[in-house]
């Protein structure tokens, strides 16, 4: 297994391709401006994508799916409770979004790579996960067998709620934490959908059991090992 990471040029949102032993790959988190990055490194490579996957449905992480899954003939997949977020990718960003012909930061960041805001498309594939929600608020794991790629699908809600952890098991194992948890901090509970009360579940319940030696692959910024985070990031901190 190989992982190639592409920062997006809007709000530096990191895109992952995991690529399997037999050049399989996906694509995580198809941020703003990352697409031709993407297919030249597919293109360079070898490589044969099978999916598109968002860790959720905020638009900085799925501008460039609807492209990406189009060239590639493959689906975008997401949890289920997200899907509704593709459909009006500014007015559920709230006021980080605002709409495409105000000056929001969203509307703004696209401005200043060239692009329209008002020329957003959602996927015409998308291939939904989960079910429903359990006594404890979230959904039962989901094993995503992706051409060569192995992954578990974790719910992990608080950042919107369908936002997902992906679990790869690797020497040593990976997590693409997207929004939930960064390299010192966290994502932000206070946009629509957000929940702070499900936001402290899920890093106790979650995020805090995953192995110490997990590489954290964050949605934005650096990477991390999650031993590294219970030490040092305040909100893991019992």
């Amino acid at each position: 297994m190989e992982l190639l990471t592409v920062v997006a040029p809007v709000f530096g949102t990191n895109c992952y391709v995991i690529v399997g032993d037999d050049h399989t790959c996906v694509v995580v988190d198809a941020g703003a401006g990352v697409a031709g990055e993407v297919r030249r490194l597919v293109a360079e490579r070898g490589l044969t994508p099978v999916a598109v996957l968002a860790t959720h449905g905020h638009v900085d992480h799925t501008w460039d799916a609807a492209e990406l899954t189009a060239a590639f003939g493959v689906p975008l997949v997401l949890n289920a409770a997200d899907v509704y977020r593709l459909t009006d990718p500014f007015g559920t960003l709230g006021q980080v979004g605002v709409s495409h012909d105000e000056d929001g930061p969203l509307a703004q960041a696209l401005a200043d790579i060239g692009a329209d805001p008002g020329s957003y498309r959602a996927p015409d594939r998308v291939e939904p996960f989960g079910g429903a929600l359990g006594p404890d608020g979230r959904t039962a794991d989901v094993v995503l067998e992706l051409g060569g790629v192995r992954l578990v699908a974790r719910h992990a809600p608080g950042h919107t709620e369908g936002s997902t952890l992906y679990l790869l098991d690797a020497d040593p194992a990976v997590a693409l934490t997207g929004d939930v948890l960064f390299a010192g901090t966290i994502g932000r509970s206070d946009l629509p959908g957000g929940d702070t009360a499900a936001m402290s579940t899920t890093l106790h319940d979650v995020v805090r059991n995953l192995a110490p030696q997990t590489l954290v692959l964050p949605g934005h910024g650096p990477s991390s090992r999650l031993g590294v985070e219970l030490r040092a990031n305040p909100y893991l901190r019992e």
